[in-house]
């Protein structure tokens, strides 16, 4: 398990990074098949809603790539997209063999098509922002520590559940290192290549902003997971689960850092 863990990091973390690096096209890229798969993943978790899997898939890819088409958030033509989407689900179901259970499939259906597309488009935007790789680098750098942090100190110290229902293994302890090494990562990447990104400030607010955001991704993603009474999303990514469990973490707090650089008018030329 950790050897597998380990060889798809050493394969991973460059196509990555790499994905970054190159452009906003590549990185682009990337976030379309992280979106597609996790859209996928999160339809087979919810299958005992019987989410209309084809029509939600289609309905995601053509909404990303609709977002792609924008390089900042745009709220007008995300309502139309959403008003579009609800019309779509509800006249499959009017037309339909049944309207028995119809709610959950509607309300299914439309949070893994408009949602995990919206979150993940994010990421696409952090990216199209003056200074977006490093930015982007930043985000990752931050998520990544904090998790291992969190994962490291709560197995080690951990004694009082945080949300026993959700994820038994998380503990208060956990969290609070992902906390505290998710602002020193943020400081840390702000002194070696963000100075004239970031102020020494903003970088103590992002950090602590993604630490805690970042966790409660992960939770939303487990609750998704204990509703559907699996494990790993899936075993797309060797000793790691699926996409929906590797990039959960960005789920909220990519929107999240996004309009908090908005706020600190960060990332423009």
């Amino acid at each position: 398990m950790l050897s597998s863990r380990v060889l798809t990091a050493i394969v991973g973390i460059p196509v990555v990074w790499a994905s970054v690096y190159y452009s906003s096209v590549s990185f682009c890229c990337m976030m379309f098949v992280v979106s597609f798969m996790c859209v996928k993943e999160y339809l087979f978790i919810s299958k005992k809603y019987n989410p209309r899997v084809c029509f939600s898939l289609v309905m995601a890819v053509m909404f990303f790539l609709f977002l792609c088409s924008f390089k900042n958030f745009h709220i007008d033509k995300v309502a139309l997209s959403a008003i579009v989407m609800m019309f779509v689900f509800f006249g499959i179901e009017i037309f339909g063999e049944s309207p028995d259970l119809c709610v959950g499939r509607i309300s299914t259906s439309f949070l893994g098509s408009f949602f995990i597309p919206l979150a993940f488009i994010h990421m696409v935007y952090i990216r199209n922002l003056h200074a977006g790789m490093k930015l982007v680098f930043f985000l990752f750098l931050v998520v990544w520590i904090l998790d291992t942090a969190a994962y490291v100190f709560g197995k080690m110290f951990g004694k009082h559940k945080l949300a026993k229902n959700v994820s038994p293994k998380k503990t208060m302890e956990g969290a609070i290192a992902g906390v505290v090494f998710g602002v020193l990562t943020a400081l840390i990447c702000r002194c070696v290549f963000m100075k004239n990104i970031l102020t020494f400030c903003e970088s103590i607010v992002l950090g602590f902003v993604i630490a805690i955001v970042g966790q409660f991704s992960d939770f939303a993603e487990s609750i998704i997971k204990r509703d559907g009474d699996i494990k790993d999303s899936g075993k797309v990514i060797p000793g790691h689960g699926g996409f929906f469990d590797r990039f959960d973490s960005y789920m909220f707090a990519a929107p999240v850092m996004y309009y908090v650089l908005q706020f600190f008018q960060c990332g423009k030329p």
